[in-house]
């Protein structure tokens, strides 16, 4: 069969497979560090790279082989460098493509981490510019002839604010930048990336695309001749993924497609539920009608995703309703079956200085949540409940 012409759901459970040896039907776990030349001039012929090969799992291993061509296949892209972290792949693909005296521009919401990692490229002689992306108007005043590429994530992290991927693309290549796009809360079953101009998309597959909280990884998808850079890159680093951590996220996503659906239907009703709640202030969410891109983000990614964000009242009322949830579980990642529930101000963007985070929209009283696949009545149960101890 044609995978190419396959749906998603085919392609996420077959693309990347090869028949074993011994006739296994599911991926084998290749738990090995080195492999076995055949001879000498075989070994010489691999580590001089005239031949394909098997050396080391640093490098490459069967295991995680399928995994790059899995996500490669779903993403559209030529190919795919698997990490041991989201974070990981974010470091491999930023290190590949830049080099003392480029300018980065950077929306100014990103993942904690990943924020940090732009502030400390200052002190390789990087220079990075935090703007709002979700403006393309501020792309385009900002670009100048040394911006060597633009970073954003859509949604983002945890403002649920959204960048348009193709215009912002546009006025990057024109100017002889490349965008690369945090692609994690949104899959390649809701958004792909590539399709719309952006050049490399990154995913921390740890979260939907494991989708079970059980491992980390990372990936990173694009260009075949940039993922060969990436990998040089990624090996010096040394920031490979384990055999059985790759073989875990195989797992998860032979069952991307159904659990996005259901995490799709059940953000629906638990956004709905917030917006009409006398106790929230805002829920953010781009299924709502109220969310100010809800048009743009129809009319790039097939359905609004798993994650809302929603602001109490008053910030002093957080704690106290994080710590009355009883299903909600309190926790920093995002993208598993079981519903997480986190306060961004102090946890996952508490690196971000509070004055330059205000600024950015992500208040004390903020809250994001990454509604899982449970009966969706229980999750808005325990919602409930929560709120009238407040």
């Amino acid at each position: 069969m044609n995978l190419k012409k396959a749906g998603f759901s085919t392609r996420a459970i077959h693309a990347g497979e090869k028949q074993s040896e011994t006739g296994a039907v599911i991926t084998p776990i290749y738990q090995t560090a080195p492999f076995e030349f055949k001879n000498a001039a075989h070994a010489a012929r691999v580590m001089g790279g005239k031949e394909k090969g098997y050396v080391y799992s640093r490098g490459l291993n069967p295991t995680t082989e399928e995994l790059e061509e899995k996500i490669a296949n779903l993403e559209e892209g030529e190919a795919a460098l698997a990490q041991g972290t989201g974070m990981a792949a974010i470091s491999a693909a930023i290190f590949t493509e830049i080099k003392t005296g480029d300018h980065i521009i950077a929306d100014e919401v990103i993942y904690g981490s990943t924020y940090d990692l732009f502030v400390d490229l200052k002190k390789f002689g990087v220079d990075v510019s935090f703007i709002d992306t979700s403006d393309v108007s501020n792309v385009e005043n900002i670009i100048r002839r040394d911006t060597k590429l633009v970073f954003f994530e859509t949604p983002a992290n945890p403002t649920m604010k959204i960048t348009d991927i193709k215009a912002v693309s546009d006025v990057a290549h024109e100017k002889g930048a490349k965008v690369f796009v945090d692609n994690t809360f949104m899959t390649p079953y809701l958004q792909q990336p590539l399709l719309l101009g952006a050049d490399v998309v990154i995913h921390s597959a740890t979260k939907y695309l494991n989708g079970h909280g059980d491992t980390l990884g990372g990936l990173i998808i694009g260009p075949s001749e940039f993922i060969k850079r990436a990998r040089h890159t990624a090996k010096n680093i040394g920031g490979a993924i384990s055999p059985f951590n790759s073989w875990l996220i195989l797992r998860g996503m032979k069952t991307l497609g159904l659990r996005m659906d259901r995490h799709n239907e059940n953000a629906t009703s638990v956004a709905g539920y917030l917006e009409n709640h006398e106790k929230i202030k805002k829920a953010i969410y781009p299924g709502l009608l109220s969310h100010p891109q809800h048009d743009l983000a129809k009319k790039q990614m097939r359905g609004p995703g798993g994650m809302i964000a929603f602001l109490l009242e008053e910030a002093r009322e957080v704690p106290h309703f994080l710590d009355s949830l009883r299903l909600c579980t309190l926790a920093v990642s995002l993208g598993e079956t079981s519903t997480l529930i986190q306060h961004p101000a102090t946890m996952t963007h508490a690196v971000v200085p509070r004055e330059e985070r205000i600024r950015y929209g992500i208040t004390d009283e903020l809250i994001r949540l990454s509604v899982g696949i449970e009966d969706v009545e229980d999750i808005i149960e325990d919602i409930e409940q929560a709120l009238k101890q407040v």
